[in-house]
């Protein structure tokens, strides 16, 4: 219900009857005077004893008016928000004013007196409203309402409305129908709900980027959860919940168990005449003296014999007393006994070594003994179970098992590999065991016909009064589940209807190809497939058809034409409509104002201006009181900075502590040493590297040792030159020979000078110049 999310709409404290004196400011503007608004936000300041009401907008530190700019910039400047403002509380520049994601409802016109917040829903609504008595009502940017007003019942407000009886021919009790975001694209489905972040919010069960579809194991238009104790059901948006497979308790699959039971501690039973296969599938083989058949079925051997042939029953190996039979291979006899006197002893006697045979006891009608558990084969009647003769009931089953007699083999043997419980009717001697009927089966086996087989049959389902019997289908169903009347498909080209037989699919549902009908998706009133864009005509709450998918609303400038069906474009005078005329805007362009349904020229008051959002001049929020019999303004509390436009001063004449002086001088000094330092340490690789040139192209030897490095270091840590101590070698006799020759070429050089000079007084020439002279 839209309850969820729209509080109960207990008022506050109401307005009090006459306006209080404020000042109430935009981005750019302040106006003093009288108003009763509560929307916005109001800033306060230590250094002011005025404070600011700001209404819906974008402030910075440069914003106008001078008031406007100290209080935002002061440093004691603090924000208190009102009704629907919560997350416009942090000054931090710049300011964003905004509603909170969701509808402020405001008792009075002009966003004034008692208020309610309501955000958006946590939970999708529909075919139900919530009644609201608001004179006007601001909405966040990105959000749009859906109400009832009068006798209209879907109206679609996308802005802020100043005053609800400027509707024009639009009036009567208001209802709150939806509300929600447009951030999502594409939209959500009506089972889920847009958040502010474009994300869609799902239902319970429903899945899918814009909550279309149902969840696994969710089935039907509300996405409700299967049937309990069902593993599989006709689940999805279209499904009908049927159970289609029930959960097996002591599944033998879950214990690795083949033909056995599971038990609660994970161990497992096995039917008799089984036992563990080789790679430890439990179950899984037959034991010693039972053989496999064709039927996957172990039964027991022939009387007398240990171990015999899968497949063929073949006796590989005779007990003791008995012998292998010549003529049937899958046999073996009882060997006859002999009294000391070596006559054979007939059937029911044995010989013991005396003179004379001896009787059987009656149980046996041959034996090797004289009580009942040496019976090699048991008297007419009963039949061989672990060793002794035992009886059977009525119905073939052997006393003290669930074995049923069998009067070929005069012994107990096996039901099936999936019974658990069997018998024959009206048992007798004459009796076979392809009579018996399995009566029980191992869970995950269905009993039918007498058999236990994987699933029931087509024309059956399985009986929920025990989940494991196949009850045939009523002869009106092809198939059915859950019920033999609830039919899946029906004979004589009928198509199945949530579990009728029917003609032709009724209306909200369509047919599949398996001769069924299923029921539309939620979204739509009627369609040709079972998705949400397959829609052929939609329901009142989503009124709106756009390429197969029934939409809540048209675009903004639009609205929807019940007559035609179809959205149609709003007059060009308005931003917002429930109609095509110019008298039907529900809201105008940022210079318009709304009037009795039209949209008129602002003509705001005071040098204000409509203010952007919420469709009304500041003045008209704000009453500036006139002088009686002048144009002039009354006096009201004079307030500096209300109309000044906002003047930066700039720092630049501030006078520079001591202390700011000697950091930034410290910080010069520090900077030009370190320029300096960097300076030397380049002129010093400099000059090494010429050195080291030098001595290459001169082929002079360099001692690069660690003593040379630690001497060289310390040197030019504290920028001494380089001290021969580090090299105290003798110069070598080349380096001496290099001197000399280079003292004779410098004195050669010298001595041509001077010639040059006396011949150029003799030739009176120019003087040379003489180099270092």
């Amino acid at each position: 219900m839209l309850g969820l999310f729209l509080s109960f709409l207990l008022f506050g404290a109401p307005a009090a009857a006459n306006s209080t004196s404020s000042v109430v400011c935009v981005a750019g503007q302040c106006l003093q005077g009288f108003s009763n608004i509560t929307l916005g936000v109001t800033l306060t300041s230590h250094d002011s004893s005025t404070s600011l009401l700001l209404l819906p907008g974008t402030y910075s530190d440069t914003t106008s008016p001078q008031l406007l700019h100290d209080l935002l910039t002061s440093s004691s400047a603090s924000l208190s928000s009102g009704v629907g403002f919560t997350n416009s509380t942090n000054l931090n520049l710049p300011l964003t004013v905004a509603v909170d994601t969701g509808m402020i409802i405001y008792a009075d016109s002009l966003y004034g007196g008692s208020t309610a917040y309501t955000t958006l829903p946590s939970q999708p609504v529909s075919n139900s409203s919530t009644p609201i008595a608001a004179s006007s009502l601001a909405l966040s940017s990105n959000v749009w309402a859906a109400v009832s007003v009068g006798n209209t019942d879907r109206v679609i407000i996308w802005e802020s409305v100043p005053d609800v009886s400027q509707f024009g021919s639009l009036s009567g009790d208001m209802a709150l129908l939806d509300l929600q975001s447009t951030a999502c694209s594409p939209s959500c489905s009506g089972n889920g709900v847009c958040s502010a972040s474009g994300t869609c919010t799902c239902a319970t069960g429903f899945t899918g980027s814009s909550c279309e579809s149902c969840k696994s194991g969710f089935f039907g238009p509300n996405c409700q959860a299967c049937p309990s104790g069902c593993s599989d059901c006709d689940d999805g948006i279209t499904g009908s919940g049927r159970c289609l497979k029930l959960e097996v308790k002591n599944d033998p699959s879950t214990c690795d168990c083949l033909n056995g039971e599971c038990s609660s501690s994970g161990s497992c039973t096995c039917n008799p005449g089984w036992t563990a296969a080789s790679n430890g599938t439990a179950c899984a083989k037959c034991q010693d003296g039972f053989f496999l058949t064709s039927t996957g079925d172990c039964k027991i051997c022939q009387l007398g014999c240990t171990s015999c042939s899968d497949g063929t029953g073949v006796c590989i190996a005779c007990a003791d007393g008995f012998t292998q039979n010549a003529n049937d291979k899958t046999k073996c006899t009882a060997e006859s006994t002999k009294s000391s006197s070596g006559a054979v002893c007939p059937d029911g006697s044995f010989g013991d070594g005396s003179a004379q045979c001896k009787s059987c006891d009656p149980a046996c009608a041959t034996c090797n003994g004289a009580t009942s558990n040496h019976c090699l084969t048991c008297a007419s009647g009963t039949y061989v179970f672990n060793g002794t003769c035992v009886s059977a009931s009525s119905t073939g089953v052997c006393d003290g098992g669930s074995l049923i007699a069998d009067n070929n083999k005069g012994a107990c043997d096996t039901c099936g590999a999936k019974c658990t419980s069997c018998q024959i009717a009206a048992f007798t001697t004459a009796s076979t065991v392809d009579q018996l009927k399995c009566t029980a089966c191992l869970p995950g086996s269905f009993l039918s016909n007498g058999a236990c087989i994987d699933s029931c049959p087509s024309g059956t389902f399985v009986n929920p009064s025990d989940n494991s019997t196949c009850t045939a289908c009523d002869s009106s169903c092809s198939t059915c589940a859950g019920s033999a009347s609830f039919c899946l498909t029906c004979p004589n080209s009928q198509l199945a209807s949530d579990g009728t037989c029917v003609a032709s699919c009724p209306s909200g549902t369509f047919k599949k190809d398996s001769g069924t009908c299923l029921t539309c998706h939620p979204d739509c009133a009627t369609c040709s497939g079972g998705s949400f864009n397959e829609c052929s005509t939609c329901p009142s709450d989503r009124p709106v058809l756009n390429n197969g998918r029934c939409l809540p609303t048209c675009s903004s400038s639009q609205f929807f034409d019940t007559t035609a069906g179809s959205c149609k474009s709003c007059d060009s005078s308005c931003s917002s409509c429930y109609g095509s005329s110019s008298s039907q805007c529900l809201s105008c362009s940022s210079d318009d104002v709304l009037r009795s349904g039209s949209c008129v020229a602002a003509n705001c008051a005071d040098g204000t201006s409509v203010v952007s959002g919420l469709g009304v001049c500041l003045s008209e929020l704000v009453e500036v009181p006139k002088a009686s019999g002048t144009s002039s303004s009354s006096p009201l509390p004079s307030i500096t900075g209300v109309s000044d436009p906002t003047t930066i001063t700039s720092n630049s004449g501030h006078k520079l502590e001591w202390w700011q002086i000697l950091l930034m001088a410290l910080g010069c000094a520090f900077i030009f040493l370190a320029i300096l330092m960097l300076w030397r340490r380049r002129a010093r690789k400099q000059r090494a590297k010429r050195t080291a040139m030098f001595a290459s192209a001169k082929n002079l030897p360099h001692k690069d040792t660690w003593r040379y490095r630690l001497v060289r270091f310390g040197e030019k840590l504290f920028g001494h030159n380089r001290s021969r101590r580090a090299y105290p070698e003798m110069e070598s006799e080349e380096m001496k020979l290099m001197k000399l020759k280079n003292a004779e070429e410098a004195r050669y050089s010298h001595g041509q000078t001077i010639e040059k000079i006396v011949g150029s007084y003799m030739r009176d020439e120019p003087l040379p110049a003489m180099n270092g002279h």
